[in-house]
Parts: C-alpha cells; sequence; structure tokens
C-alpha cells in the first residue's frame, strides 16, 4: 500500500538527532529521503560508539537512519556541489542544521534554495536560533543545562535526561511543521521556510513546569522522582524491588489505601484531597511505604491495578521492549537487508495508519552506498 508521503523527495542535509529523527519519520510515511554526508566520515554518529552492531556500524547512526539513501558531498567541490544543488532545487523538503549561515556560499540557505524552488519546504533547525543565539552550539546537553530541564531532574543535583529528549523532541516539532507547511502548499502551491531551535522545543514541552513561572511565579527545583503538584506519584519500595504509583486523583486515593488496608488514610485531613497529600507528602510516603514492604512489587502490581489504581515496576528497557511485546504491540521490526546474513533489528514507529501503513524499506545505509541511485534519481550523469 503506498505511504501518505509517497513520491515526496526530502533532501536531508542535517546530521546527528533533532534533524535524522524527523526525516526518518517522513521517509517511514513513504517519502524518498537523500542523506547527505561528508566525505570519508559520514554524519557524526556513524562514530559514536559502543556500542557497535555486528556488521560495525555504530547503534546510534542506526536508531534514526533507516529508509534513507545515503550520498556523500563535499561542498567545495564544483562538482559535487553541482548534484548538492540539484537535489536542493528538485526536493519538496529541505532539512538542515547546519551552523547558520553557513550554507549561504554555497547557495544552500532557505533564502536562495526557495528563491530557485518556490515550492520547497526548507527547514533550519539550530539550538539556540539564528538570532543572538547562533554562535551557541546547539548540543541536547547544553540545551538541557541552559533551557532549565535539568534544573528540575535529579535527586540532589541536576541531572540530564538519560536520552537526549531535547533532540528527539525537536525532530517531532519539525515534522508537525514540515507536514503542516506540506498542507499550506497543497492549497496554495507556496512553499515556506520554517526554524525550529532545541531550546524553545524544549521550552514548549516543559508544559506546566514552565507554566509554574509564568502564570503563578514559582520557579520549580528537582524533587528526584517525586512530582511537584500530585501525591502520591513516584516511586515505592516494595518488599524486593522499586515501584510506581502514579495516583492522579481523590476518587484512586481512596481506592488505593484500601487495598494497603489502610483506609482511614482517605478521610484524614492531611490526606483527604490532592492539595493535602501535596503539603505532607513526606508523612504519606513513609507511611505507604511500610505498607507496601510487606509484598513483593509483582503481587502489589497485581492488588492495585485491579483497583483501578496506576502502578508498576520499574523496568529497564530489554524489560519494556519485552512488555510492549507481550501487550501485542510488535515494538520490534526487522528489516531485511541484502548487505548482510541476517535481518536489521529496529523498533517500530508508533503509529499505526489504516490506509497508509508505515513501510520500513532499507536499513540504515552505509556511507555513499546510494550515490548512483541517487544521481539517476536528479537525471544526472555518475561522477567521481
Amino acid at each position: 500500500m503506498p505511504g501518505a508521503l509517497d513520491g515526496l523527495l526530502v533532501a536531508d542535509f542535517s546530521r546527528v538527532l533533532a534533524g535524522p529523527y524527523a526525516t526518518m519519520l517522513l521517509a517511514d510515511l513513504g517519502a524518498t529521503v537523500v542523506k547527505v554526508e561528508r566525505p570519508g566520515s559520514g554524519d557524526d554518529t556513524r562514530g559514536w560508539g559502543p556500542p557497535f552492531a555486528a556488521d560495525g556500524q555504530a547503534t546510534y547512526f542506526q536508531a534514526v537512519n533507516r529508509n534513507k539513501r545515503s550520498i556523500a558531498l563535499d561542498l567545495t567541490d564544483p562538482a559535487d556541489a553541482e548534484v548538492a544543488t540539484r537535489l536542493a532545487d528538485t526536493a519538496d523538503v529541505l532539512v538542515e542544521n547546519y551552523r547558520p549561515g553557513s550554507l549561504k556560499r554555497f547557495g544552500l540557505d532557505a533564502e536562495s534554495v526557495c528563491a530557485r524552488n518556490p515550492r520547497a519546504v526548507y527547514c533550519t533547525i539550530t539550538g539556540f536560533g539564528s538570532g543572538e543565539g547562533a554562535a551557541l552550539p546547539g548540543y541536547d546537553l547544553l540545551v538541557q543545562a541552559m533551557g532549565g530541564l535539568m534544573s528540575i531532574t535529579g535527586t540532589d543535583q541536576p541531572t540530564k535526561v538519560g536520552v537526549a529528549l531535547v533532540d528527539v523532541l525537536t525532530g517531532l516539532h519539525a515534522t508537525v511543521g514540515i507536514l503542516a507547511a506540506l498542507q499550506h502548499r497543497e492549497r496554495t502551491g507556496e512553499g515556506q521556510q520554517l526554524e525550529i531551535s532545541l531550546l524553545g522545543s524544549l521550552q514548549s514541552s516543559l508544559v506546566n513546569q514552565i507554566s509554574s513561572v509564568l502564570g503563578a511565579g514559582t520557579v520549580p527545583t528537582y524533587l528526584g522522582n517525586a512530582h511537584p503538584s500530585i501525591a502520591p506519584y513516584e516511586v515505592f519500595r516494595a518488599a524486593d524491588r522499586p515501584m510506581i504509583l502514579a495516583v492522579g486523583n481523590d476518587g484512586q486515593f481512596a481506592r488505593l489505601v484500601e487495598v494497603l488496608d489502610r483506609p482511614e488514610l482517605a478521610s484524614d485531613s492531611r490526606y483527604a484531597t490532592n492539595t493535602a497529600r501535596v503539603e505532607n507528602r513526606t508523612t504519606l510516603v513513609a507511611t505507604i511505604e511500610e505498607v507496601l514492604s510487606t509484598r513483593s512489587a509483582d503481587e502489589w502490581q497485581g492488588l492495585i491495578t485491579a483497583a483501578g489504581v496506576p502502578c508498576g515496576p520499574i523496568n529497564d528497557i530489554a524489560q519494556g521492549i519485552a512488555l510492549a511485546d507481550s501487550l501485542g504491540l510488535d515494538p520490534v521490526i526487522d528489516i531485511a537487508d541484502p548487505r548482510r546474513c541476517e535481518p536489521h533489528r529496529q523498533i517500530a514507529n508508533p503509529v499505526d495508519y489504516s490506509a497508509t501503513p508505515v513501510a520500513y524499506r532499507s536499513a540504515p545505509p552505509d556511507l555513499d552506498e546510494d550515490r548512483s541511485e541517487v544521481l539517476r534519481l536528479l537525471g544526472m550523469g555518475e561522477r567521481s
């Protein structure tokens, strides 16, 4: 079945994570994505290991580059620059995360490309914008620190999130923006320029935490695994291992304490309402944990879940994959790879489409693997 974006050509001049994640999502939906890389070394993440897969590819690179075609182009070489220009001028979408202003000398900046290719959707990803923040390097860890995320994450000191979350959020924002711009083009025939910054994506994604600053003048800090506005909503230790309780309202709390054989807590003035529970979090947590220590996490999960209260054990990533598999979510897909004996394993795209399903057409490419195919696509002869 055709993908939703079949027939679209995406020129991917991005590297590392935010841009490649966005272009992979577009590729999953059927777009033809041509990944432009540096000759010799390619995308930075090709060397970001260990770990490396059995075929020698860095698993970091593999995570965001399936369904793409790779071509290595040196933009300072006239022949390669001609290919890059033809690609930009042919593409429906161009995604880039170069240092602001650095593509202008090659005629690949947004203004130049959109003048030659007015139907193009040109998406620029920056760290801190293309204005006053243009000189700041756009690394996820730096944005987590400077944007405020690390100040609300951790137990006894600011702590980064365990994945490059800002890059992923930026990639998702970029994808939404590109799809909206394509819809605008469908109506008007006109392309447009988009700019998404890592800092802006992070701050949009801070939701209630940043709203507390703007709406109430309250600057949050880290609470470990506790929630600033809900209790009990954190990690507790059962007899054998940690688990979480995520009690979202007073009714759930009443059902929880019934299961814990402490029904009187629901009418206790210290705990009867969520606001009171937040104010008296310390004593509440100690009371609950004393009861939870008498049974295993699995036992408590069965009892508490049956009462309609969200809870569960803390899994590692492998256990999380096993959980999704047990629930019939089919989290892992195998992509046939003619270059290798074994199929390439990837985590699946999380969206199921009834009419235009996601397709997994090719494994992450080797550097410059698809030069001949890309040149044919652009109607150009083989370049050495």
